[in-house]
This record gives C-alpha cells, structure tokens and sequence, in this order.
C-alpha cells in the first residue's frame, strides 16, 4: 500500500476494490488510461505495486498511465484482473453512422 495512506483493515481492502470496480464498470467512456490511473488511486497503489501485483513491468504500467502506450490486450488483461476484470468486445448496440 502507498506510504502516503494509513494501513487499513481487510475489510476496508474490500470495500476499496469493489468501488473501484464499480466505478470502472459505470464509466465504459473512459479510455484505459484513466481506468488504470482510477483503480491505482482507488486502491492508494503506487505504480510499483500495481506492476507488482499485476505480474507486469514497472514501465508498462508507467507508459500506459502517461499515455505513451496504450498496452496489449495481454498487460491490460493482467493489470485488471488485479480486481477480477478483464477486456471484451461487446456488440454497440447503436445502428452504424451513415
């Protein structure tokens, strides 16, 4: 957990994730740079430990967060499965621009 936060019970752990899940999931505009940045916060990760428990590099992390990347499907995957999301591919339900 970032230095810059408390140490919290388990149980406030829990409740941290599902608001960010819940926010992320509310919010399918933002782009992955601003999901990534929202569940970093959400959860008072540093980068460090975001790439840490995502199984992914420092800089990966970095580079998507600042938008010079914007991260294979892979990277993604494993960075949001940190609180049991993953990408899809839905059909838009809006008929095609004319």
């Amino acid at each position: 957990m970032d230095k810059r936060y408390k140490p919290i019970s388990l149980s406030q752990q829990l409740l941290l994730r599902k608001r960010a899940v819940e926010a992320i999931v509310a919010h399918p505009e933002w782009p992955l740079l601003d999901a990534i940045r929202h569940l970093k916060s959400a959860l008072h990760l540093t980068t460090a430990e975001l790439a840490k428990l995502a199984g992914v590099s420092y800089r990966a992390v970095q580079d998507i967060e600042q938008g010079r990347s914007p991260g294979t499907v892979q990277t993604m995957n494993r960075i949001l499965g940190v609180v049991g999301l993953r990408l899809g591919i839905v059909r838009n339900s809006l008929p095609p621009a004319a």
